[in-house]
């Protein structure tokens, strides 16, 4: 059994229109509701074993201060490929992680994430930022995850329904 955790980043900052999207920081309610993330994991006792990131500047402080409010110590690993993300590239990168890894998070952006959790679960949600769902895999190997895997969403918590 597998466990895959799918955090939208935070919310960013559109206050500078010059920047490339690529490079857009988080906003106040960003740098707020990142963190409350992590304590969730923490919590929960959802630690990943990997946090997987996309390159953009949101997406990497979100994962940032998500793994520093859940205690994670571990690398974060930047994939070029997940930004903007789709199902595909998400799934094909699982086939290259070690099976002794039990738990992976991805932190990375919609339609991407919201699309992924539909393959992998059949079910449909709306991931708004910092969203976090809680995907069960039945499956031993990474190499064996696909489209007919059967993932279950176990959890799915938006940041505006933490107290």
């Amino acid at each position: 059994m597998k466990t895959l955790l799918l955090l939208r980043h935070a919310k960013s900052s559109w206050s500078n229109p010059g920047l490339a999207d690529i490079d857009r920081p988080l906003n106040k309610r960003g740098k707020r509701d990142a963190p409350r993330m992590g304590a969730l994991l923490r919590e929960q006792d959802l630690i990943p074993d990997i946090i997987l990131c996309s390159p953009t500047v949101r997406a990497r402080k979100t994962a940032k201060a998500v793994s520093e409010g859940s205690g994670y110590e571990g690398e974060i690993k930047i994939h070029a490929d997940f930004y903007p993300g789709d199902p595909d590239t998400f799934i094909e990168t699982f086939y290259s992680l070690p099976d002794q890894i039990d738990s992976v998070m991805i932190v990375a952006h919609n339609p991407g994430l919201e699309e992924l959790l539909y393959v992998l679960t059949g079910e449909s949600a709306r991931m708004p930022t910092s969203a976090l769902a809680q995907v069960s895999l039945p499956i031993d190997k990474w190499f064996e995850l696909d489209d007919e895997s059967g993932g279950r969403l176990i959890n799915l918590w938006r940041v505006k329904a933490l107290t």
